[in-house]
């Protein structure tokens, strides 16, 4: 298997250089030159399989060129009791009212970016150490993806993580999941902006060739192929917990902001897992919504950019939605750079033509989720004794009842455990539910925390990781 550039001004890549790579050289994002097949067999073969064991199949189709008896031995690494609660690793459960809640959230930062980061953690050790490589990761994070990415590399050899935050946006639980670590190999950068802000700097450091090649720079946000790939076996564990059959269809319900959860789904789909419908649920910040609803994208300012109760989807420049509309633009590159152009220069760009081929020949949709909504979902599930879900989830869930036919099997994806966003938890149920977490976790919050807080520059940026690894030499 090979990769790609959306953007289409570089060579092939194979699975290896684009985990190490992150962003391509021309600043497009990698995918694989083709997306396997799978028939109704394999799928009925794969129904009986360990989670493990179905990452195994997945992966093996991506991940070409690593041996199968290494691959099998990361993933089995990856998927197992002992880092997921149970050999299960996603159970899948349902409410009430029909809709299934698919279980993300049970690795070590209870947040469904373990999933991926896992694995990823494990996959970087391992090339790097083929490889004779050091690796320094460039990060952004909205809440999630921070942590799981730090406690996935934590004490890693080789590797070093400089993980870029909004400062002050995050929740305090998120926060203190990411800046009381004191690993050395750990570094914490808080950014006065948004989670937009953030990423631009980072992409505007990964687009720095010299800086890259130097510091030898990658990336754990979704921009890098790895996470989608993991990503992508959650569907089909999900698909065959809802199902008794191949026949049968599901469709998925995702809470999304940078797309690149619902993305692994769309790949899924086109793979050929039997899914209807790709539902997408914003919050407060619709941009996505903007565009399922009338074929417009264009990205927001920081400055209208909304901080809400779902933090972890605030964001207005989705950095992975460039694979979809790659796959919508019928695999051309130069609609695609001409695009991207036009969101670099802050006008966005209207595909109002490819609506109907984007809800009818990839299924998706889209629904929105305000805070007066979320906060009464998560008061409704739990007074149906559904127990209680994080507010990203409740968006899912609220999206799901709003948008679903007579006849729709759906899954919500979760997004993370309620202990992480306590404040909201309290103001939809009150002060009086326990909110459980895990007991290595108790006093977190108050824990010394460890992070610089940088202006919104890039400069200054590069300024501090040139500090942290050249004194590290």
């Amino acid at each position: 298997m090979q990769y790609i550039s959306t953007r289409g001004q570089c060579g092939h890549f194979s699975f290896s250089e684009a985990l190490l790579t992150g962003l391509a050289p021309d600043g497009g994002l990698l995918l694989p030159k083709h997306y396997p097949q799978i028939d109704t067999r394999t799928l009925a073969r794969w129904r009986i399989l360990s989670y493990a064991d179905l990452a195994f199949e997945i992966l093996s189709l991506f991940a070409t060129d690593i041996p199968s008896e290494d691959l099998r031995r990361i993933v089995r690494k990856t998927y197992n009791a002992e880092v997921f609660g149970s050999e299960e690793v996603t159970p899948v459960r349902a409410l009430r009212d029909g809709i299934r809640i698919q279980g993300l959230s049970n690795g070590p930062t209870l947040a469904f970016k373990d999933m991926a980061m896992q694995l990823l953690g494990n996959l970087f050790e391992y090339v790097l150490a083929r490889e004779g490589k050091t690796l320094n990761i460039i990060g952004a994070t909205s809440g999630d993806t921070g942590s799981a990415a730090e406690y996935a590399l934590r004490g890693k050899a080789g590797i070093h993580v400089f993980m870029l935050s909004p400062h002050g946006k995050m929740s305090a639980f998120q926060r203190a999941q990411m800046y009381s670590l004191t690993d050395k190999n750990i570094h914490n950068i808080a950014i006065e902006g948004m989670f937009d802000d953030c990423q631009d700097i980072i992409k505007a450091l990964q687009n720095d060739d010299r800086f890259k090649e130097e510091y030898h720079l990658s990336t754990v946000n979704s921009i890098n192929w790895g996470r989608i790939a993991a990503q992508i076996v959650y569907y089909f564990k999900g698909y065959f917990e809802a199902t008794q059959s191949e026949h049968e269809e599901v469709s998925f319900c995702v809470p999304s902001g940078n797309f690149g959860n619902i993305c692994a789904g769309h790949i899924a789909k086109q793979m050929g897992l039997p899914i209807r419908r790709l539902i997408l649920a914003t919050n407060e910040n619709d941009v996505l919504h903007d565009f399922f609803t009338t074929g417009r994208y264009k990205p927001r300012d920081t400055a209208n950019t909304w901080v809400t109760s779902s933090p972890s989807m605030d964001i207005s420049k989705a950095s992975n939605f460039e694979r979809f509309v790659f796959d919508v633009m019928e695999r051309d590159d130069d609609p695609v750079r001409a695009l991207w152009a036009q969101v670099d220069a802050g006008k966005g760009f209207d595909l109002g033509v490819h609506l109907d081929a984007i809800r009818n020949r990839y299924g998706f949709v889209s629904g929105k989720s305000l805070h007066a909504d979320r906060i009464r979902t998560i008061a409704e599930v739990y007074a149906d004794g559904d127990g209680l879900i994080d507010p990203h989830t409740a968006d899912g869930v609220k999206v799901a009842r709003e948008l679903r036919q007579a006849d729709e099997k759906i899954i919500c994806l979760e997004t993370a455990l309620p202990a992480k966003f306590a404040e909201t938890i309290v103001e939809a149920v009150g002060g009086d539910v326990a909110i459980p977490r895990p007991a290595a976790l108790a006093n977190l919050e108050q824990l010394p925390q460890h992070v610089t807080v940088l202006p919104n520059n890039a400069a200054a940026v590069k300024m501090v990781i040139k500090e942290r690894l050249d004194g590290a030499v």
